[in-house]
C-alpha cells in the first residue's frame, strides 16, 4: 500500500515548475489530485502524464488564487470529484522579481501580495471545514527572499513572511482540531532557473557557491518528497514550523 493511498490533495502552481514536482511526487504516493493554475494547457498536459504515469485522478482548475470566486470553485471542485480535502499546498506565486523596492509601484505590489497572501489566506480558509472532518494539513510555501532579505525582492518577501506569520497563527488556532499547518522555504531547479542559468552562466556558479550542497533541488525529490512526509502521519506532532530546504545557503539557528 502506498503512504497516502486515498489521500485528496489540492496543489496551486501544480501544472509546472515546483508544483509538478510536488505533485509528482504525491501521485508516486497514491493520492489524487487537484491542480490548480492560470494556463489551462499546462494543467491538462499535467494531467495526462500524471494519470497515465501514475493511474491517479487528477483534476484540473483553471484559477486565479488572487480571487476568491475562483478558489472557492476550486474548493467546490475538489468535494464534487472527491467529497474530501486532506491537504492543501500553496505554491503558486507571482511577483516582479528584480524590481527594487524603490522602482516598485502599487500594481507591482499588490500582484505578489494577492497571488501570494491572499491566494494563501482564501484557499486555507475556504478549505478548512473539509480539513478539520479529515484532521487534514496545510503546507504553505515562503521564500529565502523574505528569510534573508534577497535583493529585488521586496514585494514578494512581503507576501511570503505574511504567509509565514498567518501560518503560524493557523496552526495555533486549527491544532485542536487535529490540523497541522507547515511552511516549506524551497530553493529548487525549475525551468525559469535553467534559462537563466544558460543565459547567465557566471551569475550561475556564483550562485552555487553560495549553496553548501553545490545545486539547487530538485522538485520532486528533494522538494515533493519533504511535502509528502508533511502531508502523512509521521508529522501530524509538527505545526507552526518553516522548514527551509536551501541546501545550507543562508544558514540560521
Amino acid at each position: 500500500m502506498k503512504r497516502l493511498d486515498g489521500k485528496v490533495v489540492i496543489i496551486t502552481g501544480g501544472g509546472q515548475g515546483i508544483g509538478f514536482g510536488i505533485a509528482v511526487a504525491f501521485a508516486k504516493e497514491g493520492a489524487n489530485l487537484v491542480l490548480t493554475g492560470r494556463t489551462e494547457s499546462k494543467l491538462i498536459n499535467a494531467k495526462k502524464k500524471l494519470e497515465d504515469e501514475y493511474k491517479v485522478k487528477v483534476v484540473p482548475v483553471v484559477a486565479d488564487g488572487g480571487d476568491e470566486n475562483a478558489v472557492k470553485n476550486v474548493i467546490d471542485k475538489t468535494i464534487e470529484n472527491f467529497g474530501k480535502i486532506d491537504t492543501v499546498i500553496n505554491n503558486a506565486q507571482v511577483s516582479k522579481s528584480g524590481v527594487m523596492l524603490a522602482d516598485h509601484s502599487k500594481e507591482d505590489f499588490d500582484l505578489a501580495i494577492m497571488s501570494g497572501l491572499y491566494a494563501t489566506f482564501f484557499y486555507m480558509r475556504e478549505a478548512f471545514p473539509h480539513l478539520q472532518k479529515t484532521k487534514g494539513s496545510v503546507i504553505n510555501f515562503a521564500s529565502g527572499a523574505g528569510l534573508f532579505g534577497k535583493l529585488g525582492q521586496s514585494s514578494y518577501a512581503a507576501a511570503k513572511e505574511g504567509i509565514r506569520g498567518m501560518s503560524r497563527v493557523a496552526a495555533a488556532e486549527w491544532g485542536p482540531y487535529g490540523v497541522n499547518v507547515n511552511v516549506v522555504c524551497p530553493l529548487a531547479m525549475t525551468e525559469g532557473l535553467k534559462a537563466w542559468k544558460e543565459n547567465y552562466p557566471d551569475l550561475y556558479e556564483k550562485t552555487i557557491q553560495g549553496i553548501p550542497m553545490g545545486r539547487f533541488a530538485d522538485p520532486e525529490t528533494d522538494i515533493g518528497r519533504v511535502c509528502v512526509f508533511l502531508a502523512s502521519d509521521d508529522a501530524k506532532y509538527m505545526t507552526g514550523e518553516t522548514i527551509t530546504l536551501q541546501g545550507g545557503s543562508g544558514l540560521r539557528p
